[in-house]
């Protein structure tokens, strides 16, 4: 077994990671295990040195220090090599996919990550890349995009930085036209908000678009949110953070394997927080596609619901 690390210096305003560079070297300083710590200096590098990782066939544990980015990088570098095991240690300023499993103490802990337990985790495909937490169109796009404006000012946390480009695309013009297809429907025009397609619970720092979301059922969960008037925004986003917006009737939530949108002009798309733009997208399932490492002290509290 070999363990590679991929951190990233930037990653949060780069506060934990050399914290998290002598707990790996301490960690590893009295044991055989071969290990690598790989500071990342580009977009891409992680994505690439991880597949050229993969390629070697080695069984690895790999690691992605960093936030949503780094992630979304390492996962779509080792995809499809079942020789790899990706683990997430939180350097980032939201790791909303960490929340599904309570206190990310456990993540920052290395004896912990690296005695884990490897459990299967489905993905999201959307066109040719892979998620791991989330997918939007729509306003929370835009919101993912312009959180990279305040993530990096000081004080400032992935919550608040989420709440303030909240506060900017709130300013313009809201809502998107598009046609979507849930599951392979006929496609239905929609004026809406935005549409989520989520793979688990939060995302946008905190955010419970998809409240019933649970990463290894084997299905997506499908939110829509219809345009409403921004003197009901500011309430309803109350609720959205709390996850408490299933009841409400402009709102669509449902179990699903697939979503699809057209829209006549591109729009932001945010792909595990990597936002691009463009006017059509196919989102599908796939099942048990990473073996994603759960810490060993929260292992057999999880493994006993898969």
């Amino acid at each position: 077994m070999r363990y590679v690390f991929y951190v990233n210096p930037i990653a949060g305003k780069g506060n934990t990671q050399n914290g998290i560079i002598d707990s790996i070297k301490g960690y590893f300083s009295e044991r055989a295990e071969n290990f690598k710590i790989h500071i990342t200096r580009s977009a891409g590098d992680a994505r690439d040195s991880a597949k050229r990782e993969a390629e070697t066939g080695d069984k690895i544990r790999m690691f992605a220090c960093g936030g949503e980015g780094t992630v979304f990088e390492v996962l779509n570098g080792i995809v499809g090599h079942e020789n790899v095991d990706l683990g997430v240690i939180p350097c980032g300023s939201a790791n909303d996919f960490l929340k599904f499993f309570g206190s990310k103490k456990s993540f920052l802990d290395i004896s912990d990550q690296v005695d884990g337990e490897s459990v299967g985790m489905d993905l999201i495909k959307a066109d040719d890349r892979y998620c791991l937490n989330g997918c939007s169109v729509g306003m929370d796009a835009v919101v993912a995009r312009d959180m990279s404006i305040f993530k990096n000012w000081p004080l400032v946390s992935g919550s608040l930085a989420y709440t303030l480009a909240i506060v900017k695309t709130f300013l313009g013009k809201l809502g998107i036209t598009a046609d979507i297809s849930v599951d392979g429907e006929k496609p239905q025009r929609k004026n809406c908000l935005f549409a989520v397609i989520a793979n688990a619970p939060y995302y946008g720092g905190g955010y419970k678009g998809a409240p019933d979301a649970v990463p290894y059922d084997n299905k997506l969960n499908y939110t829509l949110v219809n345009n409403i008037s921004k003197p009901k925004i500011l309430k309803f986003l109350n609720l959205y953070k709390k996850g408490e917006h299933k009841t409400l009737d402009f709102c669509t939530l449902k179990g699903c394997t697939s979503m699809e949108f057209s829209s006549e002009k591109p729009i932001p798309v945010n792909l595990d927080g990597e936002i691009i733009e463009t006017n059509h997208m196919r989102f599908e399932l796939v099942k048990n596609a990473v073996k994603f490492i759960v810490p060993k002290s929260i292992a057999n509290k999880l493994l006993t619901n898969v």
